[in-house]
């Protein structure tokens, strides 16, 4: 079983594509290499795998990366399941993971981010969550979606070192990640990794 993160960028035609493409580009490669594990097609949509108890947090990874950048956010839909067809390029893979991210993509309206499995029960307490997170992380500021970013990726420093590696002071990281909603995040984190042992 794998998750498939299937996206795109907002207002991706408001400023030109070199603004946002190479962050894209940067997360995206932390997670393996284009073109098996992600592609990014049709100039702003792009498509990632991995495993399942990386996907939530991995999209807000994603997230965060691309709000750093002025007037931009994306939507993402999360598919579990199997991965029936392998190929080279993971436009061309195909199964029940992929197959529930597109549909789960296709479904986004008010929300920017949803998941979806082949268990409604499973999806409905997770989405709820996520529905009421994305109140939070919808609204980041650059500043915000800078700390996110680099506590995610950084998931052993402390605010201190943190402050370091951005050169903010201690304080302004504490804010930040108050402010963004972070401990929250920490929790849905959490609590997705130990429903995925249910699957």
């Amino acid at each position: 079983m794998i998750a498939v993160i299937t996206g795109d960028i907002i207002n991706s035609t408001e400023q030109a594509s070199i603004n946002w493409l190479k962050e894209l580009k940067s997360v995206l490669n932390q997670y393996g290499n284009s073109p098996k594990k992600w592609e990014i097609y049709r100039g702003d949509s792009f498509q990632l795998k991995l495993p399942v108890e990386k996907a939530i947090l991995t999209a807000f990874h994603i997230k965060a990366t691309i709000k750093k950048i002025k007037n931009k956010d994306v939507r993402m839909g999360i598919g579990i399941g199997l991965e029936e067809s392998v190929s080279k390029k993971i436009s061309e893979s195909n199964g029940t993971a992929y197959q529930n991210s597109g549909l789960c993509f296709e479904a986004l309206k008010k929300s920017n981010l949803a998941i979806k499995s082949n268990d409604a029960d499973w999806d409905d307490p997770l989405n709820i969550m996520l529905e009421l997170v994305l109140f939070i992380a919808d609204k980041w500021t650059i500043s915000q979606a800078e700390v996110i970013k680099a506590s995610i990726e950084n998931p052993d420093k402390n605010q201190n070192q943190l402050a370091e590696l951005l050169e903010k002071t201690q304080s302004t990281i504490s804010t930040s990640l108050d402010r963004s909603g972070y401990n929250s995040l920490q929790k849905i984190f959490d609590y997705y990794k130990k429903q995925t042992q249910l699957l």
